[in-house]
């Protein structure tokens, strides 16, 4: 099968679809890979390094997003929509429930649309879950950087020292995303606080990470005062293919001190607090209530070389399965069918069917 790997446009994203040694593994396998020129250069990959692994560089996106299977990070780019066709099998992050647009333009181009974040294994989420593991870590750093003075911070450290409080970070969800940021966190050494629904999960949380984290059930009266004392409230909440509940409204983030800090690494399903919005790398923060949001949606972009690796690790299963067997692994593997999100221009996930009924 032919496969290709499009440079990524989304503002400094680095991370590439397939790495060197993703593509010696195919090529090995008899499959060809027409990667466009420059895409893996932020992650540390040459086209030197592709041509050696056995791709063929293209110059152009359209080059690359003539092949049958395309595999991308970021979901595609109204500038990309015009690429888009029936013969396509696109395997990428898609994240449609806080995307109408993207869903439509998808619906409309025929595409067989996969996304990572909907293949499920065994109740898992094995080819999100590295990219969360890395979005929860730079939570915490990305947070503890903006709460700096110079970038409109309270000018708190969060680790503080002999004789000063330390800062306190308020983590909204017990999952991957939660648990990375609470290890980063408690290594800065600052009061860590995590709310969950998920009794047994809380459970689980108190043998990972010790007594030095508060575990507190997910309730309104509980997160309202987690959330006025918090330096640092990091968004955490994931329901697979679903934009997450909203957790704080405005007026509760109006009662935060201002110079406190906001990280919702759930901003690319939509968010769980009323005043996120999306931002960028580029733009990474704007003040609201007198709080600093920070609501990059593609976090690991900031760290390519580990991200595209460990991305590749996970994925690298289902692309050759999909280049293998084309469209009919989706029958062969249930885990890769749950990723299915849009096939012969119909929205076929049941949790993004449920965000857009009318598109049904």
């Amino acid at each position: 099968m032919e496969i290709g790997v499009p440079k990524e446009i989304k503002d400094k994203e680095y991370r590439v679809g397939l790495s060197p040694d993703s593509v010696q593994v195919l090529t090995e396998n008899n499959h060809s890979v027409f990667v466009q020129t420059n895409a893996g250069v932020g992650a540390g990959f040459t086209d030197a390094y592709y041509e050696l692994a056995g791709a063929t560089i293209v110059e152009s996106a359209a080059a690359a997003w003539q092949r049958e299977l395309i595999v991308k990070v970021k979901e595609p780019l109204p500038t990309e929509y015009k690429y888009l066709n029936t013969k396509h099998t696109l395997l990428t992050y898609l994240h449609l429930a806080a995307d109408r647009v993207l869903t439509e333009n998808l619906l409309q181009s025929g595409v067989t649309a996969i996304a990572y974040e909907t293949v499920i294994v065994d109740g898992k989420l094995p080819l999100l879950m590295p990219m969360s593991m890395i979005a929860g870590r730079l939570s915490v750093q990305f947070g503890a950087h903006y709460l700096e003075k110079s970038q409109s911070g309270r000018g708190v450290l969060l680790g503080g020292i002999p004789g000063v409080p330390a800062g306190r970070v308020v983590i909204l969800g017990g999952g991957v995303v939660g648990t990375e940021a609470a290890k980063i966190a408690l290594g800065m050494g600052a009061k860590v606080q995590i709310l969950d629904i998920n009794l047994e999960r809380l459970a689980i949380l108190e043998t990972v990470l010790g007594s030095g984290v508060e575990l507190l059930y997910s309730c309104p009266p509980y997160i309202e005062r987690a959330v006025r004392e918090a330096d640092l409230l990091i968004g955490a909440v994931l329901l697979p293919g679903k934009r997450p509940p909203l957790l704080v409204p405005r007026s509760l983030v109006a009662q935060m001190v201002p110079g406190s800090v906001i990280v919702d690494v759930a901003v690319d399903q939509g968010g769980c607090i009323e005043t996120m919005r999306p931002t960028s790398h580029s733009h990474p923060t704007y003040i609201e209530e007198g709080v600093v949001h920070v609501g990059i949606p593609n976090m690991p972009g900031a760290v390519p070389w580990t991200a595209t690796q460990a991305l590749n690790h996970s994925i690298l299963p289902y692309v050759l399965q999909l280049a293998k067997e084309g469209t009919s692994a989706l029958e062969n593997n249930p885990a890769l069918a749950q990723g299915l999100n849009i096939r012969n221009h119909q929205l076929v996930h049941p949790a993004v069917q449920e965000v857009f009924p009318d598109l049904v």
